[in-house]
């Protein structure tokens, strides 16, 4: 497979199978990170991955790390962290917040993606309700949190942070609960990791990828932003898998 070069004021994405094989799933070059560039890269399975150094790269990996909201994770250390339910869970109140805290520097990282750029583009997408954010409260200490762009039925989590214990976990529990009572189909996490995996996520063929994303991406769901989500309901009939 070729590499493809994106015109910067059109870009045209090729077919998501053409990616290369080394690097995997690099699938294309240029372009630009309009909104309705970014928004339409993920309708067919793409999304924008690169380095301050690098030029705009796009990717779709033959191997896609994914959730399905009703199979996700609770330790038993999870579970009981919740059970305390010491924080305040939102979404939508600090979509800006959440994405500059997954950018600031971490103490195992090299560096970061999400670079100002990054965040000016998914901060516009939050603009038109497109991307979206949940927020873990310690009082009014913003302490964990996820975003990500919802595409029809999936939602695909871009970065998350905690500065607590368990703080991204608990995020994404209250997320997965929440895209399932949705109507939700799947969390996209593009990429494993032993923190996805933790949680249950699984990893499918890109063709399966595709084939449920083509399935669902025009699927009209809400999300009344701004918001609390209350509280999970971990007792008797919680309905996210525990272990």
């Amino acid at each position: 497979m070729d590499l493809h070069f994106l015109d910067s004021d059109s870009p045209q994405f090729p077919d998501p199978c053409t990616a290369v094989e080394e690097p995997d799933g690099l699938l294309a070059v240029g372009g630009n990170l309009e909104p309705t560039t970014i928004y339409d890269a993920y309708r067919r399975g793409i999304f924008p991955w690169f380095s301050d150094d690098d030029p705009i790269l796009w990717w779709s990996p033959s191997v896609r790390c994914v959730i399905r909201p009703e199979q996700f994770h609770i330790s038993k250390s999870l579970r009981k962290c919740l059970r305390q339910n010491q924080y305040r869970i939102t979404t939508d109140t600090a979509f800006e917040r959440v994405i500059e805290a997954c950018a600031a520097p971490r103490a195992d990282d090299l560096g970061t993606w999400i670079i100002p750029e990054m965040i000016d583009a998914y901060s516009a997408l939050h603009s038109l309700g497109q991307a979206h954010s949940v927020e873990v409260w310690d009082e009014g200490r913003l302490v964990g949190g996820i975003y990500g762009i919802a595409v029809g039925g999936i939602f695909c989590g871009e970065s998350m942070f905690s500065l607590v214990p368990n703080g991204s976990k608990i995020a994404m529990a209250y997320l997965c609960n929440w895209i399932q009572s949705q109507g939700f189909e799947l969390l996209d996490c593009q990429i494993e990791n032993p923190h996805l995996m933790s949680m249950g996520a699984i990893l499918i063929p890109r063709e399966e990828f595709l084939a449920q994303l083509a399935g669902c991406k025009d699927k009209v769901l809400g999300w009344p932003g701004g918001k609390g989500l209350g509280s999970l309901p971990i007792a008797g009939d919680f309905s996210l898998r525990s272990k």
